[in-house]
């Protein structure tokens, strides 16, 4: 790792959101007799993991978050850092603005973190994404894309489907009823990711499976996997699709993200594991991701693999994929954002 002192801005996006309704607080539960107070552990954002391993790493970092005002967007414009960590994901909550934040820091040639504006674009939108993987002969389920009864692409699909917006990430706009088994359920759905959504429907075909994710760290010369991590979906109750849904991936109280967990996949044997890396490299270069990504895919019963879609910028938190991908293969926390540092600035030399 670079032994130079660098400044460091770690960039994030925050917007003004609807203030929630004032809610009636319910008085704390009696304390028992002797029974003493536990304290929380507060949960810190990646931003300040990150920050805190800049810190370890010798480097000076500082904030800067752009908050949907062109105030934020001037200031950072006049920033003087070495390189800018970005970690947006919108810009004024808009997260189809997102290639434009790394767009912003490109033509104003500012060093930075990450996919740079047209892998963003490439990635973000899923329909575009398959295309891709598609020239380069990496398979992804067949789909359509619709939109206010237009028709962009269609293969000739068949049901299950699992129906999704074409651009959110985070698995917004996915939960059990994403997975259709016919006419009816999948007009209902796609009618409710464009209105909810104002976004085509993607309409995939509905691939049981295994659910693998490969953090790949890299330029596109340098790409390589890290050990592959599994959500396991296998104790979701029946009748519950076995998808990556939002209450799976974030929601905290529900019992799916209870009864499912990411994990190092331990059982894959070795050409599998090497089938999927390869591909998972050659989805991640198709797109044109750089320094850091993740590439989420499908292994069916029979073996065969499917590419789901590709996350430039993915999350960084400790407890998350990457991370867990990460220690596996022997990088501390720090190590790894280093590498990330190592890679941005190499582009910049």
């Amino acid at each position: 790792m670079t032994g130079t002192k660098l400044k460091v801005t770690v960039l994030y996006d925050l917007w003004e959101e609807e203030p929630a309704e004032e809610q009636e607080e319910a008085p704390p539960p009696r304390k028992r007799k002797g029974q003493k107070k536990r304290k929380k552990k507060p949960v810190k954002h990646d931003r300040e993991e990150i920050f805190e391993a800049l810190v370890k790493l010798g480097h000076e970092p500082s904030y800067h978050v752009l908050d949907g005002r062109p105030q934020s967007l001037l200031s950072l414009a006049k920033s003087s850092a070495d390189l800018i960590f970005n970690l947006t994901e919108s810009y004024a909550g808009d997260d189809t603005k997102e290639m434009h934040v790394a767009a912003f820091l490109d033509i104003l040639d500012i060093p930075f973190t990450g996919a740079g504006p047209h892998a963003v674009i490439l990635a973000q939108d899923k329909s575009i994404a398959k295309k891709m993987f598609a020239f380069y002969g990496i398979k992804s389920p067949y789909f359509a894309t619709s939109y206010r009864g237009t028709i962009d692409h269609a293969h000739d699909i068949a049901f299950p489907l699992i129906v999704k917006p074409t651009s959110e990430d985070g698995s917004i706009g996915i939960g059990a009823d994403s997975v259709v088994n016919s006419v009816k359920e999948l007009m209902e759905r796609i009618s409710y990711i464009q209105s909810e959504f104002d976004s085509p429907a993607l309409i995939e075909e509905y691939i049981e499976g295994r659910e693998i994710y490969a953090a790949i760290l890299g330029s596109y010369e340098t790409a390589h996997a890290l050990p592959l991590v599994e959500l396991d979906l296998s104790r979701l109750p029946k009748g519950v699709p076995r998808i990556a849904s939002q209450d799976v991936k974030f929601e905290k109280d529900t019992e799916a993200y209870k009864l499912t967990k990411s994990a190092i996949a331990e059982d894959l044997d070795e050409e599998t594991e090497t089938r999927l890396t390869e591909i998972a490299v050659k989805a991640y270069r198709a797109v044109k991701l750089r320094d850091y990504g993740r590439i989420d895919m499908r292994l069916s019963s029979k073996g065969e693999i499917y590419v789901i879609e590709a996350n430039p910028n993915p999350w960084l938190s400790s407890g998350q994929e990457f991370a867990m991908a990460a220690r596996k293969s022997g990088l501390s926390y720090t190590q790894m954002i280093g590498e990330i540092v190592d890679l941005a600035m190499a582009r910049y030399a």
